[in-house]
C-alpha cells in the first residue's frame, strides 16, 4: 500500500507542472474544436481580413497573435497562414511571409483565397529576388483567374520576368520550357520581323492548348519592313569641347551596333558632322542636302533647342538629350533622363507598399531638379514626402541630415561612420512621422557612407537613383550598399538585355571609358536600333539596352527600367518597376499599413 501513497503526490506534482503552456500538438489525441469555437474563430479570421483590407496592419497582427492555432480546423489554419503572410508582407518581411505560405495547405483554401495565396506568394518571392519561384507562383495563379484581362496581364508579367532568367534556370521547373521559348520569341520581335512571325506561328502550332494562347490572342505579327533602318544617316556630334567624351562613348556604342547590323535591309551609310564647327541649323540643312534620311543628334540641349526653333525639320531628328516642354514635328528626344530614373524608382517603392517618404539629395543644381521630380512623381502615386534634406557631397559625415530626416531623438549616440553596417540590428529608434522609405540621390562613394550611417539609425528601406551603382560589379567595395534598391538600364545585368551586344561582348570598348560612361555606350547601341523604329514606338515598344523604350506624348522616348537590390555587395535583379497584373497583392509600408489584397 505504501507505494500508492508515494505515487499520489507524484501525480499531483505532474498535474501542477502541466499548468505550464504545452505545445499545441502535445499528446497523442487532441479533442477537435467545438462548433462554438469554430464559429468564433471564423469571426476572428473575418475581422483580421477586414483589418487588412482597411490597411490596419498593426491591429491585424495584434488580433492574429491572440488566436490559438490548436483551436483551428485545418481549413482555418490555412486561412490563418494566408492572412498572417499578408500581414508580414505589409511589414516588409518577405522572407518570413514566403516561409509562412510554403507551410500552407492550399487544398484547404477556397478559390478566392487560392488566388490571394498565389498573388501573395508571387509578390513575396519577387521581393526576395527569387524570380523563378515568383514565376511558378504566377503560373499556378493563372489557373484560378477567370477574367481574360486578368489572365493576360498575369501572363504578360510571367513572360517579361522569364526574360530576366537564363534558360538553364528555367529548365529547373516542369512546365516552364514552353513559357521560356515563347518569352524568347516575343523578346526577338524587334530584331527580325520575318523570323519573329515564323517562330510565333510555329509555337502556336506546337502548343495549341497552352494557356498563354490567351495572351497571344492580342499579339499581332510584325510588318515585314518594321525596323528597316534608313539607307543614309547623319550623326551630329561634337569632336571637341566639353561634350567630347560623352559623345565618344555614344559613338562607340553606335558604331558597335552598326558593325553587327543583321536586321532587315542593307547596312546604312553613316555621315558624321562636327557640331563644334558651325551653326546647328546649317549642319542639319547640309546633311539633308547630302541625302540623309535621318539625323541623329545633337547632344547639347542648347543645340537641340536652336535646331527646333530655327528650321523646319523635313527629315526626322533623333536628338540625344531632352529639353523639357520642347515639342516639334519630326523631333524625337532620347536621353538617359533622371525623369525616367525617378519615375521608375518611385513606381517600385509604391508597388512595394511605401507611402511616407523622406528625400536626401546633393546640395547642387542637379539635386534641386531631382528633388522636384521626386515631389511630382511621388505625389502622383499617392505618396507623401514628409521632409527633404540636401547634403554636401564633399563631406563624409551625413549624420546631421540623417537625424533630421528620420527624426532621431537627440539623446541617441552620434552616428559613427567607422562602424560597418548591421542590417540585422534589433535597435530601431523611433522614426519621425512613421517614415517608411528614404529616397536617395547619390553616387557610390557618398552612398556607401550614407547607407552605413542610415543602418545605424534604424533599418529604413532605401530606394536610390541609379548613380548609386558604378555599372561594374564589385562585391567587396559595394558591400556598404547592401539593402539599397535601385532601377537601372537592363544592359548592366546578365540576362536582362536580349540583344547580342552584351556588356561582355564590348569589354574592350568599355575599357576605353570611365565606368560613369558605360550607360552612354548602351545609349549609342539603342540610338542605332531606334533609327528604324521611331514611327512605331507608340504601338510597339523596343526592348533596348537602356530599357524598354516607348514613345511619350511629346515624342520623348521613355525608358522602362529593371530593378535590383544590393545583397552581399552584388546587385540582384528583382524584376521590372512597372505594375504587376491587376488584382495582385501588394504589401504596404513598414509603418504597419496594409494595402488591400486586390489592387485595382
Amino acid at each position: 500500500m505504501s507505494r500508492y501513497y508515494v505515487c499520489i503526490p507524484l501525480f499531483c506534482v505532474l498535474l501542477l507542472s502541466g499548468c505550464a503552456k504545452l505545445p499545441d500538438n502535445y499528446g497523442l489525441y487532441q479533442e477537435p474544436p467545438s462548433s462554438w469555437a469554430i464559429e468564433q474563430n471564423n469571426d476572428r479570421l473575418r475581422a483580421i481580413g477586414a483589418l487588412i483590407q482597411a490597411g490596419k496592419g498593426n491591429a491585424a497582427k495584434q488580433q492574429a497573435d491572440l488566436i490559438s492555432q490548436s483551436e483551428l480546423t485545418d481549413q482555418q489554419k490555412a486561412q490563418f497562414n494566408l492572412l498572417y503572410a499578408q500581414i508580414l508582407l505589409s511589414f516588409g518581411e518577405a522572407e518570413q511571409a514566403a516561409s509562412k505560405l510554403a507551410g500552407t495547405e492550399t487544398g484547404q483554401l477556397s478559390i478566392n483565397d487560392k488566388i490571394k495565396f498565389y498573388q501573395s506568394q508571387a509578390f513575396a518571392y519577387s521581393l526576395t529576388g527569387n524570380l523563378l519561384e515568383s514565376i511558378k507562383a504566377r503560373i499556378a495563379l493563372d489557373a484560378f483567374l477567370t477574367k481574360p484581362d486578368e489572365r493576360k496581364k498575369n501572363q504578360g508579367v510571367i513572360l517579361e520576368t522569364l526574360g530576366l532568367l537564363s534558360e538553364t534556370s528555367a529548365q529547373k521547373a516542369p512546365g516552364l520550357p514552353e513559357w521560356m521559348s515563347l518569352a524568347k520569341i516575343l523578346a526577338s520581335r524587334n530584331q527580325n520581323p520575318a523570323n519573329y512571325n515564323s517562330a510565333l506561328a510555329s509555337w502556336r502550332t506546337a502548343n495549341p492548348q497552352h494557356p498563354a494562347n490567351i495572351y497571344l490572342a492580342t499579339v499581332a505579327n510584325m510588318p515585314e519592313d518594321f525596323g528597316e533602318i534608313p539607307k543614309s544617316i547623319a550623326i551630329l556630334l561634337p569632336e571637341s569641347g566639353p561634350f567630347l567624351d560623352p559623345a565618344k562613348a555614344i559613338k562607340a556604342g553606335f558604331l558597335a551596333a552598326h558593325s553587327r547590323h543583321n536586321g532587315s535591309g542593307s547596312k546604312p551609310a553613316l555621315h558624321f558632322y562636327d557640331t563644334e564647327t558651325g551653326k546647328i541649323s546649317e549642319l542639319y540643312q547640309k546633311a539633308v542636302k547630302e541625302g540623309a534620311k535621318l539625323v541623329i543628334g545633337p547632344l547639347n540641349k542648347d543645340s537641340i533647342q536652336d535646331l527646333a526653333k530655327s528650321t523646319t525639320l523635313t527629315v526626322p531628328v533623333l536628338a540625344l538629350n531632352h529639353v523639357p516642354n520642347l515639342s516639334r514635328n519630326n523631333l524625337y528626344q532620347f536621353a538617359l533622363s533622371p525623369m525616367d530614373d525617378v519615375a521608375e524608382i518611385t513606381q517600385k517603392a509604391a508597388l512595394d507598399g511605401h507611402k511616407k517618404a523622406v528625400l536626401l539629395v546633393p546640395d547642387n543644381e542637379q539635386g534641386k531638379r531631382i528633388s522636384s521630380y521626386f515631389t511630382e512623381y511621388w505625389r502622383a502615386l499617392g505618396g507623401t514626402i514628409l521632409k527633404k534634406e540636401a547634403y554636401d557631397p564633399k563631406q563624409i559625415d551625413f549624420s546631421t541630415a540623417i537625424k533630421s530626416l528620420v527624426g532621431l531623438d537627440e539623446s541617441q549616440p552620434r552616428l559613427d561612420n567607422s562602424q560597418p553596417p548591421n542590417p540585422s540590428a534589433s535597435d530601431d529608434p523611433h522614426k519621425k512621422d512613421d517614415v517608411d522609405v528614404l529616397f536617395l540621390s547619390a553616387y557610390g562613394k557618398e552612398g556607401k557612407s550614407i547607407n552605413t550611417q542610415l543602418l545605424q539609425a534604424g533599418n529604413l528601406p532605401v530606394y536610390a537613383m541609379p548613380t548609386i551603382y558604378s555599372g561594374l560589379p564589385d562585391s567587396v567595395s559595394d558591400t556598404p550598399l547592401n539593402g539599397i534598391t535601385f532601377c537601372d538600364t537592363p544592359w548592366l545585368f546578365n540576362g536582362a538585355y536580349t540583344g547580342e551586344l552584351s556588356m561582355m561582348s564590348l569589354k574592350d570598348i568599355l575599357n576605353q571609358f570611365p565606368s560613369s560612361y558605360i550607360r552612354l555606350v548602351a545609349m549609342g547601341i539603342d540610338a542605332y536600333h531606334l533609327a528604324g523604329k521611331l514611327t512605331a514606338l507608340n504601338t510597339a515598344p523596343y526592348s533596348g539596352a537602356t530599357g524598354n523604350l516607348s514613345l511619350a506624348s511629346d515624342n520623348r522616348i521613355k525608358r522602362q527600367l529593371v530593378c535590383a537590390k544590393f545583397a552581399m555587395g552584388q546587385p540582384e535583379l528583382i524584376g521590372f518597376a512597372h505594375s504587376p497584373s491587376e488584382g495582385d497583392y501588394s504589401g504596404a509600408a513598414k509603418s504597419g499599413g496594409v494595402a488591400p489584397a486586390p489592387i485595382q
